[in-house]
């Protein structure tokens, strides 16, 4: 069939859920049994998120090919279980960049270079590679921002030409916008919407259907009022209202019919979605047979976005282990305080796991190694994720193999030990964007191990994470981690003149569950098939949960009120 192309745009304010929206709407395409793709317009002129603050601008995504990407690629994998790649993450700084080394090579052929025509043609190129690549039906696009903004206005165009070049019944606009609940006055305000939608038509673009976000549910007379000033049929009008979870929006959507919308918009067979993946999770979302407390030691913990597929890892994880997942984030930083003794972060016996995810810098990075060197002595169950398995090795080297003052040379280099040290490729990088380990790396899993177990990956024993990082565990110090008791668990194969290959991951044999990674698998994990090693962290976490409940729940104030 002719590749159709969905486009959703915003307006009132930021952070409304655009990426949620778009995510449901793919999911609910693909169990119609449609080839889907998504693209996600980010208007700044950064080239990629790579070197964008975690505070900022959430988590960076990671693809298979190696690509820094805004956090909304992410959510889309998870929903559509498809994999993404660099081509899904339009920037204005791609676009611009493009446009101007292009210029130099003179293939503009001494034309005068301007926004139209040169600029919205390099960015409606993008958009149709990345459903070419795809071998898309429908290619969803979603333009970052809101309308108004000034960076967004040569993707508005773009997307306002596609209609005229692709055809109305190959193009769809949905508006995602916002209507405010005033409590004072105990009512829904919609002008905010009126308004939104009036921008958009100031633009040329005409929405097909709005998805309204809300409190709570929108009463008929409100969706009604809706379409009257913004030109959209009443039954086009769609209520995202505030969910227990985000996996429950698909469903939330699909009962009030933007499936059967979208079919009969773009003229699509009408199919009945097989959504029992999601009605299973939101189940087990809503009545978990139990409940695991998680410690999260981070540095980034006042904003949870910058751990945005942790977090869900960890929900994935849950629902695969009929639990719920209760997370509580603690400032590394504070637990930094003090010396090494472990006995004033006791409070984190309270909970059944502690995780240590991973992150660039040396702040709170003691008080992580503090956690991790609690979690191994105190039989915790833990999981460290990049960095997390990196200030894991450091505390081993330090109080197991008698390493005193073991460091990354990250932190300290000057460090008589550097258990961690820069690989030697990057000795003689200057940039910072796109210049560390990227993408999808292969694993080769020892046999026996805890992590072939959660894996089970075959004759081979290869498997495939992604990564994100610039230090190694150093060669040099691999035979004295294990022969003070550290399980090499996971190696890189095939690196030449590195011995056995880099350290991919370590465990400990001693313990109910101490697992740490250099790869990021949160990248990887599904509602459908949960990351491994998240898996097993919280099936781990639920065996000690069961077994001393009572312990738990005495010292549960005392955890909250240090760590919360």
């Amino acid at each position: 069939m002719v590749t159709k192309y969905i486009f959703i745009t915003g307006g009132v304010v930021s952070s409304l859920g655009k990426g949620i929206t778009t995510s449901s709407l793919g999911a609910l395409l693909r169990a119609r049994g449609y080839r889907v793709t998504a693209v996600k317009i980010d208007p700044y002129i950064n080239v990629d998120a790579g070197t964008m603050r975690p505070y900022e601008h959430g988590e960076v995504f990671v693809t298979n090919d190696g690509a820094e990407t805004d956090l909304d690629i992410g959510t889309y994998e998870r929903f559509l279980d498809i994999d993404l790649s660099r081509g899904n993450n339009v920037t204005t700084g791609q676009v611009y960049q493009t446009v101007i080394e292009r210029e130099r090579r003179g293939e503009y052929l001494s034309q005068t270079v301007q926004v139209i025509p040169h600029v919205t043609d390099e960015i409606k190129r993008r958009i149709r590679k990345a459903g070419e690549e795809a071998q898309a039906e429908l290619v969803l696009v979603e333009v970052g921002g809101t309308v108004g903004d000034i960076e967004s206005l040569p993707f508005l165009e773009a997307i306002r030409q596609m209609r005229f070049e692709e055809g109305r019944d190959n193009t769809l606009y949905l508006h995602v916008t916002l209507v405010p609940y005033l409590g004072t006055s105990e009512e829904f305000k919609t002008k905010p919407t009126q308004h939104s939608v009036a921008a958009l038509r100031g633009y040329g673009i005409q929405p097909d259907a709005l998805v309204v976000r809300s409190e709570k549910p929108l009463p008929e007379d409100g969706r009604a009022k809706i379409a009257l000033f913004s030109n959209v049929e009443a039954r086009d009008v769609f209520n995202a209202y505030n969910a227990g979870h985000v996996y429950e929006v698909p469903e939330m959507l699909e009962q009030q019919g933007i499936g059967r919308f979208t079919e009969r918009r773009l003229g699509l067979e009408k199919v009945l979605p097989e959504l029992h993946v999601w009605q299973d999770a939101v189940r087990t979302l809503r009545d978990p047979e139990g409940r695991v407390r998680i410690a999260v030691v981070g540095k980034y913990v006042a904003m949870p976005d910058a751990y945005l597929s942790l977090n869900e890892a960890l929900v994935h994880a849950g629902i695969a282990n009929d639990v719920a997942v209760d997370v509580e984030w603690v400032p590394a930083e504070e637990l930094a305080e003090g010396d090494l003794a472990a006995s004033d972060l006791s409070f984190l016996e309270a909970y059944d796991g502690i995780l240590v995810p991973g992150g660039f810098g040396v702040r709170g990075i003691e008080g992580k190694v503090r956690a991790a060197r609690l979690a191994r002595e105190r039989q915790l169950p833990f999981l460290g994720i990049c960095l997390g398995m990196q200030v894991a090795v450091i505390e081993y080297a330090r109080t197991v193999a008698g390493l005193e003052a073991a460091n990354s040379t990250e932190f300290d280099p000057y460090t008589p030990h550097p258990v961690i040290d820069l690989m030697p490729e990057q000795l003689d990088v200057d940039g910072m964007g796109g210049t560390m380990r990227l993408g999808s790396w292969p694993m080769q899993i020892e046999p026996d191990t805890r992590l072939a177990a959660l894996y089970e990956p075959g004759a081979a024993g290869v498997v495939h994470e992604r990564h994100r990082h610039r230090y190694e565990v150093n060669p040099q110090y691999v035979e004295s981690l294990r022969a003070a008791g550290l399980r090499i668990s996971g190696v890189t194969p095939g690196m030449e003149g590195r011995g056995a290959g880099l350290v991919e991951a370590v465990e400990l044999d001693d313990h109910p569950f101490f697992v740490a990674v250099q790869s990021h698998p949160e990248f990887t994990s599904r509602l459908m098939r949960p990351s491994p090693p998240f898996r097993g962290f919280i099936a781990a976490s639920v065996r000690r949960a069961k077994e001393r409940p009572a312990a738990r729940e005495v010292a549960g104030d005392v955890a909250t009120g240090e760590a919360s």
